[in-house]
């Protein structure tokens, strides 16, 4: 009888101990994402009527969909974010377009994490984190190549990336024909946002990338084929985001919607589904960033999150309290500098522009390759502009304030209506608690010997508190905050001084008490309040004093970050920087490949000559009574 039962004990027993045993190699779920370039939500999943995206919204209503996923407004510094668990900001100079991020020793790119708990690892194919990341570390295989097929043990867990670049901005120029298989878009229906012109140019841009949208629906469709084909479609869970804003005028580069909101859906296979943060269709409408995906990730496959990673879970086990805030940065974008910075609560967007004296609208070089920045450009020189396609193109106000829900083109400014005074606040303060959190390094000056994680972090090196409250104070144009600056420019701190000769080209005439103060730092000992200085005197007309100091770091091929700053201020003085025409077009043939693909000064400098010999135009801004109508 014993024998008997033993013998029943282990028939019964048998097919749950088989069941264990073919569901053993799979613990952890494979994790695909498939990568978009410079696109906003233009999916029908997504509410627009225009879109043909089927395999897209499929995905959509199998899976969730967040309704306010932000990215930084460009692609490095996104990466960055991206790979890191970490702002770009966090390790200056990574917030800029294309520098070496200077980072901790120990920092891995989240992918090293995943390999080390047996994860096969595969990016097709881009790797400008903006950080000397290892990318050996990261990936068993990077490049063109690339692909979850290459692992040597077909029951091994992946973790692969596939880059889309057929909608990259690049797509719109020069034109070139396109292999559709659906009539093209009509482009007498697409709708032109408010804050563009209505050009041909922009119009047919716009059909034109409806046109790839349905391209690149097609090819995602050929990725999950490809999963089913291989049997590996219920263990994958799917990631379909755009990797940072759109290409159409005043998107990708700039912190409104249009520049960083991007279409984010995840499927989760009925295996899996248990991790997902909501059931099948659900839309989610807390905001998340790109900061939050490797923290993400390492929660769907069970890893251990790092406790320097600045990012939250949004599924998973290790899945994070929902974001009340999520934060985007604009600096240095290619050869150009600006600095702005964004607060996303789930209705609100506020904008904070630490130089409003420079225009939304610079003359990049690869920006204006762009027909629709051209003919917005013609618009305004012809006086044509109306006041809403004008407001994009001048100086910038302190603030902006944006309701999503009612406005999401990003149009009516309500930074000062008293009725929403409260929420300015609280958007305010979130920024300030953000800047000190993350030690922002975007208020240090690019070539500073400050920037980068550990540098910064050094005790009394970089006094960020008081270096956010100059910046603000300088940001606000109000010439009763002049003494405080004049106080500043003697500061024991780089950052300090640097902000308050900004402040000082801010007011323009207004600084002109502060004359004697700034020229003393026309020899400070960084080269950055130097050109600072010089940009501050040359606003009140002291060009004598200015342009030398200009022109001597304009030559200074040892500190391109320096260069590159003189090169900017002297542009931007157009007519006035004459008298450094010929140092120009010697700084312009001795110029040296930049170190790290920065960019070097004779980007800008290519411009301002061509200005001063009148070969182009400068652009017309800021708009003025002449330059708009009614």
């Amino acid at each position: 009888m014993k024998y008997i039962l033993i013998y029943l004990a282990a028939s019964l027993l048998a097919p749950l101990t088989m069941i264990q045993a073919e569901d053993s190699p799979i613990k952890t779920p494979n994790i695909l994402w498939l990568v978009s370039e410079d696109n906003n939500p233009l999916l029908g999943c997504y509410g627009d009527p225009l879109a043909h995206t089927p395999t897209l919204d499929r995905l959509a209503k199998d899976g969730v969909l967040y309704e306010r996923c932000f990215a930084q407004p460009v692609c490095a510094p996104s990466r960055f974010a991206l790979i890191s668990g970490m702002y770009a900001a966090t390790a200056g100079p990574a917030e800029h377009m294309r520098a070496q991020g200077k980072i901790p020793s120990w920092l891995k790119g989240f992918p090293a994490l995943l390999r080390e708990a047996g994860y096969y690892t595969s990016n097709n194919a881009k790797t400008d984190y903006n950080s000397p990341l290892s990318i050996k570390e990261a990936w068993d295989e990077s490049g063109r190549n690339a692909h979850w097929r290459k692992r040597s043990n077909p029951g091994q867990p992946f973790f692969s990336v596939f880059n889309h670049e057929l909608t990259h901005e690049s797509c719109l120029f020069p034109l070139k024909e396109l292999p559709l298989t659906l009539p093209p878009m009509d482009r007498a229906k697409v709708r032109i946002p408010p804050y563009q012109p209505d050009t041909p140019e922009i119009r047919d841009d716009w059909g034109r990338y409806y046109d790839y949208m349905a391209l690149l629906d097609a090819q995602i469709e050929a990725k999950l084929q490809d999963l089913k084909k291989d049997g590996l479609a219920e263990n994958t869970i799917v990631f379909y985001y755009g990797d940072n804003g759109g290409v159409l005028p005043r998107s990708k580069r700039f912190l409104q919607q249009s520049g960083t909101h991007v279409p984010l859906i995840v499927y989760f296979p009925p295996k899996w589904r248990h991790l997902a943060p909501a059931a099948p269709g659900s839309r989610i409408k807390d905001p998340v960033g790109f900061v939050d995906f490797a923290a993400t990730v390492l929660s769907l496959a069970g890893v251990k999150i790092p406790d320097y990673m600045q990012g939250r879970a949004f599924a998973g086990p290790a899945k994070a309290a929902p974001n009340t805030f999520v934060f985007c940065t604009r600096d240095r974008m290619d050869e150009r500098y600006d600095m702005m910075r964004s607060v996303v609560e789930r209705r609100w967007l506020y904008i904070h522009n630490y130089r409003p004296d420079v225009p939304y609208v610079q003359p990049l070089d690869y920006q204006f390759q762009a027909r629709g920045y051209q003919s917005w450009a013609r618009v305004a020189a012809e006086g044509k502009l109306t006041q809403a396609t004008a407001q994009f193109w001048g100086t910038k106000p302190t603030e902006e304030l944006y309701d999503m829900d009612t406005d999401p083109d990003s149009v009516k400014n309500l930074a000062r209506d008293p009725a929403h005074r409260q929420t300015l606040e609280r958007m305010r303060a979130a920024l300030k608690q953000h800047t000190l959190e993350i030690n922002d390094n975007g208020f240090l000056p690019e070539g500073s010997p400050l920037e980068g994680y550990e540098a910064s972090r050094k005790p009394g090196a970089y006094p960020i508190e008081r270096v956010f409250a100059l910046a603000t104070m300088a940001s606000e144009r109000d010439p009763k905050h002049l003494p405080k600056l004049i106080e500043a420019l003697d500061d024991a701190s780089e950052p300090m001084r640097w902000w308050a000769a900004q402040g000082c080209t801010i007011l323009g005439s207004q600084a002109s008490p502060a004359e004697p103060a700034l020229r003393k730092h026309l020899d400070d000992p960084s080269g950055a309040v130097q050109v600072a200085t010089a940009e501050a005197l040359a606003s009140l007309g002291k060009l004598d004093d200015a342009l030398p100091t200009l022109e001597r770091w304009l030559q200074n091929t040892d500190a391109p970050a320096f260069a590159q700053q003189a090169a900017n201020v002297l542009d931007r003085l157009g007519e006035r920087a004459r008298p450094v025409l010929p140092a120009m077009k010697r700084a312009v043939e001795s110029a040296k490949p930049a170190a790290g693909g920065t960019y070097p000064p004779q980007h800008v400098l290519n411009h301002a000559i061509a200005v001063l010999e009148g070969k182009t135009q400068a652009l017309v801004y800021p708009p003025t009574e002449k330059t708009t109508k009614p």
